[in-house]
């Protein structure tokens, strides 16, 4: 079985597990999604559910967030970790989307990484949960169980969504990232995956040479 024909069965396998593929950030518009996701790094998502709501409140808007305080904006993110980091980037890429986008989130990846603190993953995921594009998220536990399958052996993000996108069908490699998600919490965690109760234990290279030892 080729590495095209394996993701497309995988593909298939993960949407069969996780029949719902969504992202656990809550937001309501692609500038709420683009923040949370900024937010979420080296932060579980539980956590910035519980730190967004009164920072959307306070920040409407990107203008909001580009002519706020930011000692505002670090107060209400602080429990996220990081915060002076974040809070400046958060600031910072809002005033570059007033003065560049007239507030708008752009809609491609080329134009959202060169937003401050914006990388090809949070840009991927805009792309793909709202504007509706092919996209491929590659985050730890994307990295992770593409690597134990055998489509790579690297940890550089660029290099597997390269190695990635033309394995997997564009209409669903989205979800099929979100899925990773859900089976990397569920089933493929990084300490002790759970292989024997795993849906892919059969096209993955790591279950298949765990059974052979």
């Amino acid at each position: 079985m080729d590495d095209k024909t394996r993701a497309e069965k995988a593909v298939e396998l993960l949407e069969a597990e996780y029949p719902e593929a969504i992202c656990s950030l809550v937001y309501t518009d692609p500038l709420q999604l683009l923040i949370a996701t900024r937010l979420a790094a080296q932060c579980t998502d539980k956590r910035v559910n519980m730190v967004t709501p009164e920072l959307f409140r306070r920040f409407t808007d990107a203008e909001a967030f580009a002519k706020g305080d930011i000692n505002e904006i670090e107060a209400l993110i602080k429990t996220c970790g990081l915060y002076k980091t974040k809070a400046r980037d958060i600031k910072a890429m809002c005033e570059m989307l007033c003065s560049e986008y007239h507030g708008i989130v752009p809609d491609s990846i080329e134009e959202l990484v060169k937003l401050p603190g914006i990388g090809r993953k949070t840009a991927n995921l805009v792309v793909g949960d709202i504007f509706g594009k092919p996209a491929v998220v590659v985050d730890t536990h994307c990295i992770r169980i593409t690597s134990r399958l055998g489509f790579h052996n690297t940890k550089d993000a660029v290099k597997i969504e390269k190695i990635l996108r033309p394995l997997l069908p564009e209409d669903k490699s989205n979800d099929f990232c979100h899925r990773l998600v859900l089976h990397g919490r569920a089933v493929c965690t990084a300490r002790k995956p759970v292989c024997e109760k795993c849906c892919l234990k059969k096209i993955c290279d790591f279950c298949i040479s765990e059974k052979s030892q």
